[in-house]
């Protein structure tokens, strides 16, 4: 894949899969995801247009604390472990989901993951969406937009995790994404393992 903004497959770390999950998979996500309870995304004083759940482990950005919460149900754990061998790891690292649900209109700005967390995989649900990354040069930005089809899945680790901000632009059908992490280092510590 490549755009007029960059070619995302030379970017360290970033590793994308399209057909990542059948359509039957995604079919059968999107009733579950249907009767998941989500609440608006909280950032300090500001609600985000986006719907969120998470589970495993929670950072929360109005207080700054990192805490333990319900575990990642069942029905999601074949797709954890599908997403833990994606980014060659075992099950059991992916100690955190993120369920985005993304209505008309909504998206992500810039940023960085916590650094609670290291690797990133993320899963595309419903409608296809463009992931855009940017890192800091001495003249600007380099920039680099990515196209995320439903079913399709990336892996941000290395250098595009730590050296790279990404955001979703805003779009115009319902999205979904799943989106699972490790640990970091500091997580780790934090979390006492």
């Amino acid at each position: 894949m490549a755009d007029l903004f960059g070619e995302p497959e030379r970017i360290p770390g970033l590793k994308l899969a399209d057909e990542f999950i059948s359509r039957v998979d995604e079919t059968a996500l999107l009733e579950r995801l249907a009767e998941v309870a989500t609440s608006p995304f909280q950032f300090q004083q500001y609600t985000g247009k986006r719907q969120v759940k998470t589970y495993g482990w929670r950072y929360d950005f109005t207080d700054a604390s990192f805490a333990e919460v319900e575990p990642i149900p069942d029905w999601l754990l074949p797709l954890r472990d599908r997403a833990a061998a994606f980014a060659g790891l075992e099950p059991g690292e992916i100690v955190h989901c993120l369920i985005n649900r993304y209505d008309p209109g909504a998206g992500i700005g810039w940023h960085r993951d916590r650094p609670f967390f290291e690797q990133v995989v993320g899963v595309s649900l419903g409608s296809a969406a463009v992931l855009a990354l940017r890192q800091r040069t001495a003249d600007g930005f380099r920039r680099v937009k990515v196209p995320l089809e439903p079913r399709s899945a990336y892996l941000l680790s290395g250098e595009v995790r730590h050296e790279w901000e990404h955001g979703i632009a805003e779009h115009r059908a319902l999205r979904w994404s799943i989106t699972f992490r490790s640990l970091s280092a500091k997580g780790r510590r934090r979390a006492g393992r």
